[in-house]
């Protein structure tokens, strides 16, 4: 079977692709991963200037998924180029840099910082979920058009935009930020969600909201492909949320996805890939599937 597929001009091996936020700098999960079930890899969230993230506790399991508050804790972007630089060449799939910041400035620069470290495309993160006191630039399409334009013109790779499942009209904030220059769109980021140790009387993470991920997530970010996708037929996505298993895989593709990211349950298993592609790979041939290309958009 030809798993490859196309996504924004890059031609991937397969069509998974490793969600930042859960593969580190992509170097260290390499170590244990067998990366060669995947078309690409997403590094952790870069900022201008180092953040400390927030105190724990960060993290706290729900009954299905998990909350993240960790407030993109990352050692700035001169500090991630020279020790994450040097080693991008050496790995076996390409690396996609994650941008993030609080203006279009920022974003602008940790971008430059990316692509000379030597990525291979950016995913320009909008929809982070807990940034304090911050307004998420993925729920307003002006700021999403601002930060995606400049970041478009300041490097000469592939950009995508991460977008967020709390957006009203996410089909709206998709369209703006495909003509300010995106060639794809992730869909999505975490929900906000919270939860609370009744024991302790208090939240389970520090910034009481987070990030909601996992299966749970699946449903949402689905709608999110299918509206986006019967919008915009045109626009490249990358599916994301709850993904961990063949099927799932094929349920992303058929809404719309022409990739599909794995996030949380690395987690879990950082072997995940290998399993999800041969079971992927199973039903494909047991429905006479013969590329990837078949499946996408099917169901909608």
């Amino acid at each position: 079977m030809n798993l490859e597929t196309t996504l924004g001009g890059q031609l991937l091996r397969t069509p998974l692709v490793a969600a930042s936020g859960t593969v580190g700098s992509v170097r260290e999960w390499a170590e244990v991963a067998d990366t060669t079930r995947y078309g690409a890899a997403t590094a952790k969230s870069v900022s201008p200037m180092a953040w400390p993230g927030h105190p724990a506790p960060r993290m706290a399991p729900t009954e299905v998924g998990m909350l993240n508050g960790i407030g993109i804790q990352n050692p700035g972007i001169a500090a991630w180029t020279a020790e994450i630089g040097p080693h991008i060449g050496s790995l076996d799939l390409p690396v996609w840099g994650s941008a993030v910041g609080n203006s279009v400035d920022d974003f602008v620069a940790v971008a430059k910082g990316l692509h000379g470290a030597g990525v291979a495309a950016i995913e320009v993160n909008l929809s982070c979920p807990n940034l304090e006191g911050k307004t998420m630039f993925a729920l307003d399409p002006i700021a999403s058009r601002d930060v995606i334009s400049a970041v478009s013109e300041a490097v000469p790779i592939p950009i995508g935009a991460k977008l967020s499942p709390n957006a009203v009209g996410i089909s709206e904030i998709a369209g703006v930020v495909a003509q300010a220059g995106a060639d794809w769109v992730t869909l999505t980021n975490t929900a906000w969600g919270a939860a609370i140790d009744i024991e302790m009387r208090t939240p389970k993470i520090t910034s009481i909201v987070g990030g909601y991920s996992g299966v749970g997530l699946k449903p949402i970010s689905l709608r999110c492909v299918i509206e986006v996708y019967r919008d915009l037929p045109e626009l490249p996505i990358v599916g994301l949320g709850g993904v961990r298993s063949g099927s799932d895989v094929v349920e992303y593709l058929m809404a719309g996805a022409s990739a599909v990211g794995v996030g949380t349950a690395h987690f879990e298993t950082p072997k995940v890939g290998r399993r999800i592609i041969r079971e992927f790979v199973r039903w494909c041939r047991a429905h006479g599937v013969g590329n990837v290309a078949e499946l996408i958009g099917v169901a909608t």
